[in-house]
């Protein structure tokens, strides 16, 4: 069973910073591209961050940029997502997904976690 397990999700004050992992299991990843999403309550999931398969390249969205860092680690099947100078507008449950069928970083994406909640206080 392939299943993707985002975890290090919290409640952080703002300012403050948080590091979500996602272990993948079942199958592995390496060759494919890896992202981030957010929900908030009401709204559509939206995109935060990509990974190239190597690593080697990245897209934010303007939201995060400069504050979050995608990166992964291939020999353990996980990806990260730093967080730094949390703000209370990112509150939202961040997913982790990924995509089997392209090698491109922007697209649909086949594989996703369950999520993992991200509280910032102000």
């Amino acid at each position: 069973q392939v299943q993707l397990v985002e975890s290090g999700g919290g409640l952080v004050q703002a300012g403050g910073s948080l590091r979500l992992s996602c272990a993948a299991s079942g199958r592995t990843f390496s060759s494919d591209p890896m992202a981030w999403f957010r929900r908030t309550p009401g709204k559509e999931r939206t995109f935060v961050a990509a990974i190239s398969w190597s690593g080697g390249s990245t897209y934010y969205a303007d939201s995060v940029k400069d504050r979050f860092t995608i990166s992964r680690d291939n020999a353990k099947n996980t990806v990260y997502l730093q967080m730094n100078n949390l703000k209370p507008g990112d509150t939202a449950v961040y997913f982790c997904a990924a995509r089997t069928k392209s090698g491109l970083m922007l697209g649909a994406y086949d594989f996703w976690g369950q999520g993992t909640q991200v509280t910032v206080s102000s």
